[in-house]
């Protein structure tokens, strides 16, 4: 082949794929490529290369940390190969672990950003409102007794009412957020209890269980601050269990001081939803 000749199936210019991941954070430290360690990002692009090994890289919607779990977190990457979106899905879905999958393809621009293409984002934090363990939600929910009441609902609905809205949310990240600029805008905060974790319904966690009970937080912005989500819903959980004076979260708002929030929630209870994008993307699959 002479210079500026294509390869058998691939394209002349790059074009970009668009992913929608889901995967188990469990085993994880988090989305973004770390050294010796096993992330989001990592799995993904090895997969990616074995299907095209010029791709350097997978851009992701959300960094989610070690822990967290996606349903459709938003992964982009160039490539020259000339596949459409139904091959990139089958492909890969034999490349990645069980604990990863791709939910589905599109065709975008190449270059996209998800990150900087991300409009609104989505994240649910499950609550198992029980005193025992269930292994089915072991490591995927936090399990807190009592939660599931209509008292506790109703001062966790009350507290995250407060933080809808703009603010700015500078009690609400970790020591390891030093961006200035703090003001973050929050669409929908609604807490209520699910059937299953990630639809409606029923309240029970386990059919015949009067003790067990799932319940769902969700949050819906623009954007976040590093572990913004999980402090919000500690800080409400905090109230919910008279640990915190009711208001805590009005109050957090308005002094801008990390002390007067709650405990961040662990890890294992949060979810990336969905991200939604600010582009038409072209031929997708599924």
């Amino acid at each position: 082949m002479t210079e500026g000749d294509v390869e058998p199936g691939a394209r002349s210019v790059a074009s970009g794929v668009l992913l929608t991941v889901a995967y188990d954070g469990g085993g994880y430290a988090g989305y973004a490529p770390q050294p010796g360690q096993a992330t989001i990002a990592g799995a993904l692009l090895a997969a990616v290369q074995s299907v095209d090994p010029a791709v350097t890289e997978v851009r992701g919607a959300s960094r989610t940390d070690a822990g967290v779990h996606a349903r459709g977190q938003r992964v982009a990457f160039d490539t020259r190969r000339d596949l459409g979106p139904r091959a990139w899905v089958l492909a890969l879905a034999r490349a990645l672990p069980a604990t990863i999958a791709v939910r589905a393809a599109s065709l975008v621009p190449a270059g996209l950003h998800p990150r900087f293409a991300a409009r609104r984002k989505h994240y649910r934090y499950l609550l198992l409102a029980s005193p025992v363990r269930d292994p089915h939600w072991e490591g995927r929910a936090w399990r807190l007794a009592g939660l599931a009441s209509g008292r506790a609902l109703g001062l966790m609905q009350r507290e995250l009412a407060a933080a809808v809205g703009t603010h700015a949310f500078g009690a609400f990240r970790s020591s390891a957020d030093t961006r200035a600029a703090v003001e973050r805008t929050i669409d929908l905060a609604l807490v209520r209890p699910v059937a299953d974790g990630h639809g409606g319904g029923a309240l029970r966690a386990g059919q015949g269980d009067r003790h067990a009970a799932l319940v769902a937080i969700d949050i819906v912005g623009t954007a976040f601050l590093h572990r913004m989500v999980r402090i919000l819903v500690g800080t409400a959980v905090d109230v919910a269990r008279d640990r915190l004076a009711r208001g805590a979260i009005a109050r957090a708002l308005a002094s801008g001081d990390r002390r007067d929030a709650g405990v961040t929630a662990p890890a294992h209870g949060l979810y990336l939803e969905s991200v939604e994008l600010a582009l038409a993307a072209g031929d997708s699959w599924p």
